[in-house]
Parts: C-alpha cells; sequence; structure tokens
C-alpha cells in the first residue's frame, strides 16, 4: 500500500541558519526535547515504508520563518513538500501568499489558531482582514491547513467555509473532537461539517489514540465520518515528532484503527486524499 505522510514536523540543528523563532515566543516542548532533522524524518520514513511526507512548519519552533521545510523540500523533491506557516491578517497576505506558493515555493499553508503554546482558541482567521487571503487561497487552489478547536469556534469555521466555498480547508488533528467523552456524539458533529466540499480532514496519532481508547466504540466515530466525507476527504498524518512514538508505531496504530475499512477508503487517507491535494507529491511520486 502506498504511504505519505501528510503531517510531519522537522527541526534542524543549525541554529545560525535556521533560530528558533516560535510563534507566541514560547518554544513548544516537544521541539526542545525530541527534533527530528530532515535526514532524521528520512531515516524513519524508509525504516517504516513512507515514500513521502508533507513538512508541516514547526510553528512553535520557527514562527513565520519557513525556510528549513522550503530547504528540506528543494534538497529532497522527490520525499517532499513543504507546507508553511503564514499570517493572513498582514495587509500584504494575498501578495505574499502569491509570492511563497507554487514550484520551488511552498504546497500549502497552515494558520495556527491553537495549539500547545496558544492555549487561547483564536477567531481571527475568519476577521474580515483575512478576506484577501482567503481569495487569493482559492484562486491558487492551495490548501489551508487550520490548527484549531472545534467547539466556540466551529462556528466561524462554518462561516468561512460558506463565504469561501473554493478554499481547500485541511482540518488539522480533526480539530480535536471530544472522543474519549462520547465518540458517537463526537462522529455527529464531525459529520455535520461534511456538506461543505472544501473541508477536508487531517486524521493524526491525537484522534487515533482516542479510537483505539475506545474499542468496539470506535467505529460510532469512524463510520459517521467516513460517510459524510468520504474517505477521500480524509488524510492521514503521523504528527512526528510531537507524536512521542516511534513512526512505525504511528504507523501501526493508523492501520489498526482503520483496519474495518474497505482497502480502498484506506489507500484513500493513507495516501491518495493528500496527492489529490498537494499535486507536486506527484511529480516525483510513485
Amino acid at each position: 500500500m502506498d504511504f505519505v505522510d501528510a503531517h510531519c514536523h522537522i527541526i534542524s540543528e543549525d541554529l545560525t541558519s535556521y533560530p528558533k523563532a516560535p510563534i507566541g515566543g514560547k518554544q513548544s516542548e516537544w521541539a526542545a526535547s525530541r527534533p527530528v532533522t530532515a535526514e532524521g524524518m528520512l531515516a524513519r520514513m524508509d525504516e517504516t515504508g513512507i515514500g513521502q511526507a508533507v513538512l508541516v512548519q514547526a510553528t512553535t519552533n520557527y514562527g513565520y520563518d519557513n525556510s528549513y521545510v522550503l530547504d528540506s523540500s528543494l534538497r529532497h523533491p522527490e520525499r517532499f513538500i513543504a507546507v508553511g506557516t503564514v499570517d493572513p491578517l498582514r495587509p500584504d497576505a494575498a501578495a505574499n501568499l502569491k509570492a511563497v506558493a507554487g514550484e520551488g515555493g511552498l504546497s500549502g499553508v497552515r494558520l495556527f489558531t491553537s495549539g500547545s503554546t496558544v492555549p487561547t482558541q483564536g477567531e481571527w482567521f475568519i476577521a474580515p482582514e483575512t478576506f484577501p487571503f482567503w481569495e487569493q487561497a482559492a484562486e491558487l487552489d492551495l490548501p489551508v491547513c487550520l490548527q484549531m478547536r472545534l467547539g466556540a469556534a466551529t462556528g466561524q469555521l462554518v462561516e468561512l467555509l460558506k463565504r469561501f466555498p473554493g478554499v481547500k480547508v485541511l482540518l488539522d488533528h480533526i480539530g480535536y473532537p471530544d472522543i474519549a467523552a462520547s465518540p458517537d456524539r463526537a462522529g455527529a458533529d464531525v459529520a455535520e461539517l461534511g456538506v461543505h466540499p472544501g473541508l477536508h480532514l487531517k486524521l493524526t496519532h491525537r484522534n487515533l489514540e482516542r479510537l483505539q481508547d475506545a474499542g468496539e466504540q470506535a467505529g460510532d466515530f469512524l463510520t459517521p465520518v467516513v460517510e459524510a466525507f468520504g474517505a477521500g476527504r480524509i488524510a492521514w498524518g503521523s504528527n512526528l515528532p510531537a507524536a512521542e512514538q516511534s513512526l512505525p508505531d504511528l504507523r501501526s496504530l493508523a492501520e489498526e484503527v482503520l483496519a474495518g475499512l474497505p482497502e480502498q477508503d484506506r489507500q484513500e487517507i493513507f495516501a491518495g486524499t493528500a496527492r489529490r491535494l498537494y499535486p507536486f507529491l506527484g511529480t516525483h511520486g510513485s
């Protein structure tokens, strides 16, 4: 089976060429304690049988400086593409997006609205000042990863998807639905969002661990979500090294939880969706 890791992070040992500049001024714990270089990621991918990966900017280490993911993707174009973090509120956000995207540049961008170092969920991603950014993303057909938590900000997400239906939004970690509290309630809440054709889901260990814990009830979440979105709008990502497990263990976790899905659906989740979202993967991929 073809595997593309749609969400992993790299951090350089060269602090001179790639200085730390974490968003909010605070480096995440994992970035400080278990960083993985581009070369280290390649070694782990080879060990795990993963052909290609999407390098998602380590925002909690580099902020808006996308140099390392870009340089690494240019050094290894047959294995990596780069997704960088940008600021959609800057006055020239649309022009900046156009300048950094495309061949030799970013294959996608990420908005970091919430996370380990940004505990308060930001809702600025639908502020009127961001509209030129979203319009440009739609024009470029450039996927936008959205790191956010469903809940209070879900209304803003829905507003965004309605206002800009041509934008491809990839929801990191599926927006952290509360699977542990109730797999069926969480599944129903996520499935409701499936009516928006531009919305895609990124399935990572943060969801898969909760589904593993749920045991037989995992289907109460997976069944409605896969039915609502289709496997073709769901992509698997390891989240290494933010995830503490090894890459082989993370792949095994995903295979175990998704074992009940048809092979065609699993192939979509493990590679097909990512290849459609990021066409530059196909330039050198299998």
